[in-house]
């Protein structure tokens, strides 16, 4: 005898609909500290940013984002340890 999972009728390409909201934002935040643990820019943070200390300026697209992280981090110039 089989059981139904009470959301059967969900589609499975939905998964948005099947996790809960705080596990979401939950697995975000986890995300986002690794992305600062590893050095990898985080484009939504860099959002979240903007949008509270610089309301009006101009925001990056996330191409712009991405090649002046990458310009930042190997354009120092001269040798490094690490």
């Amino acid at each position: 005898m089989s059981r139904t999972p009470p959301d059967a009728s969900v589609s499975s390409g939905d998964s948005a609909a099947v996790v809960p909201a705080g596990l979401r934002s939950h697995w975000r935040a986890v995300c986002g500290t690794c992305r600062q643990i590893f050095g990898i820019p985080d484009y939504e943070r860099y959002l979240a940013h903007a949008a509270a200390r610089h309301p009006d300026g101009p925001v990056l697209t996330r191409d712009e984002y991405f090649r002046r992280a990458i310009e930042r981090r190997y354009s120092s110039g001269g040798m490094r340890c690490c």
